[in-house]
């Protein structure tokens, strides 16, 4: 029996409680430090903290216990803030709002926001190794650093985004906007199944590697497209960042390569490869398949 709405928003919203109050203990207390006061207001501000939920919904279907998963939730969260925080900068994208309020820079300073993003990176490997946070094998602990630094660095995320950078004022072909995101987006959430994965310890790995990575590629795929689909079709309210912004850098999007109606099929498509790639998991993956129908949802 799958999860109903009322359930999968009941764990969404008990795990992204978790990983607020697991993040406020972490994160320095501001103490009139404007870099820790930066920290603080790049990481609590109202974020949908998909990520996580991700990581602890790859958990349950893997029978994970949560203490061994908490970690691995906010590393994932610090490096996507982290993010954000250096994609919205002048040098980068330019963006003036981010999740509904002024982006760091503009809130702080432009020196402050490189700072705090460059602390919130260091801090997510520095929890992930810390035996009292993270209650894993010291082996565990090496291979999550090891996954997360592959996902987050020049073979994952970084290169993603300075790929998308590149693409500014170019149209490119729907093979190249493909391996873009793949690595700007999809590569942070093949990571959160992959750490997921290593606390569920070997013998889990053996089995089911192969079919939560490829939910997790076609998840990522599916998230953004849609969101390309969202930056033209939804408002900034909404949204919580500039609409249009892809169209004001003349960024190649799905939406641009292949039509409104198209890219939407696209969007349905993955998600239902998603789905389907979690057939191993019978009943265990109801979480992740439910969290996946939600996603479809999506209006923000």
């Amino acid at each position: 029996m799958q999860p109903n709405n009322t359930s999968i928003t009941t764990f969404t919203q008990q795990h992204k409680q978790l990983i607020e109050e697991f993040l406020a203990r972490l994160l320095p207390p501001k103490s009139g430090d404007s870099l820790y006061a930066a920290m603080q207001y790049s990481v609590l501000n109202n974020g949908k903290r998909l990520r996580p939920i991700l990581t602890y919904a790859a958990g349950a279907a893997l029978g994970v216990n949560i203490s061994a998963l908490n970690a691995a939730a906010a590393a994932v969260e610090l490096i996507h803030c982290y993010s954000l925080v250096h994609d919205d900068l002048p040098a980068m994208d330019d963006d003036d709002l981010r999740r509904g309020l002024p982006t760091c820079h503009k809130a702080f300073d432009e020196a402050t926001a490189i700072l705090a993003g460059d602390a919130l990176q260091t801090l997510a490997f520095q929890i992930l190794s810390d035996s009292e946070l993270n209650p894993i094998t010291a082996s565990q602990q090496v291979a999550m650093i090891n996954t997360l630094a592959k996902a987050a660095g020049c073979n994952g995320m970084v290169l993603g985004q300075n790929l998308d950078l590149m693409s500014e004022n170019r149209t490119l072909q729907l093979s190249e906007l493909t391996k873009l995101h793949a690595h700007k987006t999809g590569a942070m959430f093949v990571a959160c199944v992959e750490l997921a994965l290593i606390a569920a310890g070997s013998a889990n790995q053996v089995m089911y590697t192969e079919p939560l990575l490829t939910f997790a590629q076609h998840l990522g795929l599916a998230f953004q497209i849609q969101d390309d689909i969202l930056d033209v079709t939804a408002d900034t309210n909404t949204i919580g960042k500039p609409a249009g912004s892809d169209l004001k850098l003349n960024k190649s999007t799905f939406v641009q390569l292949l039509g409104l109606e198209e890219a939407q099929k696209q969007v349905a498509d993955n998600f239902a490869a998603a789905i389907a790639a979690l057939a191993p998991f019978a009943e265990n993956g109801d979480t992740l398949r439910a969290l996946t129908k939600h996603l479809i949802e999506r209006r923000y």
